[in-house]
């Protein structure tokens, strides 16, 4: 059986042919890295500029005389550590409510089928279809007064921590790769006397490393790059997260500093992707064949 492309074998070996296929493959790969490469480049080493090269026209491609020491003076001035170490907060209480209320809703919706559970997760899916900034007015006005508990959540952890757990896309993610596990690993489980419960914590969940490996990013990395709500939620300088407190420091501190500040805000999320690349691919194609 033949596969066919846009170029034919006999015509990609011909050297016309050849030299116009690598011709516009090299083009293409070094335009997409421009792209992509570019503005992080031109961040990193604004970072060791001294103010008046940052500030000249036309910019410098390479530093003339590197200051590494920029990135020390931002870490210490605009108290990074601090900032750092909230944003991470936030980011692991969300990733460990995400991971039990969206597994649960997910293993339900896929093998424990409530009535109505296609409209429920037909719901969910309407959801993404809603931009994120016209939520924010409703979603302050509920966390400013909780219904029922009567509580203001602002400068409050849970002000993050609540509005993440509901992600309909990790659901949607989780469904999927539940349900393309075999009916009969649950039967045999249930067969030996396992309830519901004990057969998602005990058969489910370590088939599921994959998915939840991604899911998993996917919590951490939405809160890291998150800035719209914290702004608005977190208004005291001591909570804030890593994007709010640069964006309020920036006005006291020189551009070469507020680009190093930048970086280092940018290198977790960047480990991260660079790290679990693979396991994200993986996971995220895991559940798309039947088992």
């Amino acid at each position: 059986m033949t596969t066919r492309t846009l170029i034919s074998p006999a015509q990609l070996a011909r050297p016309r042919g050849k030299f116009l296929y690598w011709t516009a493959f090299v083009l293409v790969l070094v335009v997409f890295t421009l792209v992509f490469i570019g503005p992080l480049y031109w961040m990193v080493t604004s970072g060791l500029k001294s103010p008046q090269e940052f500030a000249q026209t036309p910019p410098t491609l390479v530093p003339k005389d590197a200051h590494p020491g920029n990135y020390a003076d931002a870490w210490g001035v605009m108290d990074l550590a601090r900032l750092l170490g909230n944003t991470l907060y936030y980011a692991l209480g969300a990733l460990a409510f995400q991971l039990v209320f969206d597994v649960a809703a997910a293993y339900s919706l896929s093998k424990l089928r409530p009535v109505l559970g296609n409209v429920i997760l037909g719901a969910m899916l309407v959801t993404l279809m809603i931009p994120a900034t016209v939520l924010v007015v409703p979603q302050y006005l509920t966390v400013l007064d909780v219904p029922i508990v009567e509580r203001n959540l602002v400068n409050s952890p849970w002000v993050i921590w609540l509005p993440s757990v509901t992600n309909a896309f990790n659901i949607f993610l989780l469904k999927r790769f539940f349900d393309s596990i075999p009916r009969e690993l649950l039967d045999a489980a249930a067969i030996d006397g396992a309830s519901p419960l004990r057969t998602l914590r005990s058969v489910v969940l370590p088939i599921s490393r994959p998915i939840l490996g991604v899911v998993s990013i996917f919590a951490v990395v939405g809160v890291w790059k998150d800035f719209l709500w914290p702004m608005l939620t977190l208004p005291d300088p001591g909570k804030q997260t890593i994007n709010v407190g640069i964006y309020s420091l920036a006005a006291s501190v020189t551009e070469n500093w507020l680009l190093a500040a930048l970086v280092i805000a940018s290198l977790p999320t960047l480990v991260i992707f660079l790290v679990f690349q693979r396991h994200i691919m993986s996971g995220l194609t895991a559940g798309s064949l039947k088992g």
